[in-house]
């Protein structure tokens, strides 16, 4: 038998449980550990990693370390999401499903920071442009905090990974993001300077308000540029108010030209009382090439 047929078989068997089901189903929902997959269940742990681990093995599911805490997600990408996705389009909803998902939600807290004032919105619109100009893809962001990014972007990309250094940061996105109902989104430990993950990703990559207080601000971009793939762009943006606001201002092109990049024209937002600051930068091949 072809191997591509017997890891399906493989698949189809791993779902073929009813606990299977609802922890991919919670998996889905939000990364999850082994200890809220325990609590929502009611199962032993050793008997829930014991079904982790065949859904790991099948592809099905994969994990990750944060912290001291280990967490499920669901495939997202490649062969094994797509089948994944076929393979949740047709589970109907049931009382168990519905109640598991309720339960992730009170175990996560209602806790969110604020999604910005209406002082803010003219900064998420500008952002909300960008997606529209250009498609955001497979979206980083770098120094996602509590997730407020993460939340208005997500419905515009195909998959979001956040990353932040902040344990607390992302216990609080993790449970905005699980109330919200956003499904492509996946948050990670590390730092604007070591990333998690293999380089050129990513279509867009977000600075979110790393630079101004940032020691090494060209090594932060070059470890961004760095996630790009052929073509995509990197998004800076920077909360005014802090004394280092000119000097960002004047030595993000430099910045930027030391990691291969080149920087469009900063936007200050709202132009009359700067409260933001973006702008967008591109491989200098390929900004020549556009030229």
């Amino acid at each position: 038998m072809h191997a591509s047929n017997q890891r399906l078989l493989a698949q189809l068997k791993a779902m073929a449980d009813p606990v299977r089901l609802r922890l991919v189903a919670l998996c889905a929902a939000s990364e999850c550990a082994v200890s809220e997959l325990t609590q929502i269940t009611g199962l032993s742990q050793p008997r829930v990693s014991q079904h982790l681990k065949a859904l790991c093995d099948s592809g099905l599911l994969s994990r990750f370390r944060d912290g001291q805490f280990v967490f499920y997600r669901t495939a997202s990408r490649g062969r094994d999401g797509s089948l994944l996705r076929q393979l949740l389009a047709m589970v109907v909803e049931d009382d168990a499903l519905t109640n598991d998902l309720k339960a992730l939600k009170a175990l996560r807290g209602t806790e969110e920071a604020g999604d910005g004032g209406l002082e803010d919105r003219e900064f998420y619109r500008n952002l909300i442009d960008l997606s529209v100009s250009a498609p955001l893809g497979e979206l980083l962001d770098i120094g996602s905090g509590r997730g407020d990014l993460l939340k208005l972007l997500a419905s515009r990309a195909r998959r979001v990974v956040g990353v932040d250094i902040d344990p607390d940061a992302r216990r609080r996105a993790r449970a905005k993001l699980v109330t919200a109902g956003i499904l492509n989104c996946t948050l990670r430990q590390g730092d604007m300077y070591h990333l998690p993950m293999a380089g050129g990703e990513f279509d867009t990559v977000i600075l979110d308000d790393v630079l101004a207080d940032a020691e090494r601000p060209v090594d932060a971009i070059v470890e961004a540029e760095r996630m790009l793939n052929d073509g995509g762009r990197l998004i800076v943006v920077s909360r005014f108010g802090r004394e280092s606001d000119a000097d960002l201002v004047n030595q993000l092109p430099r910045w930027c030209a030391s990691a291969g990049l080149r920087l469009s024209s900063p936007k200050v937002i709202p132009a009359n009382e700067p409260r933001w600051l973006v702008a967008v930068a591109t491989r200098t091949e390929h900004a020549n090439a556009a030229a």
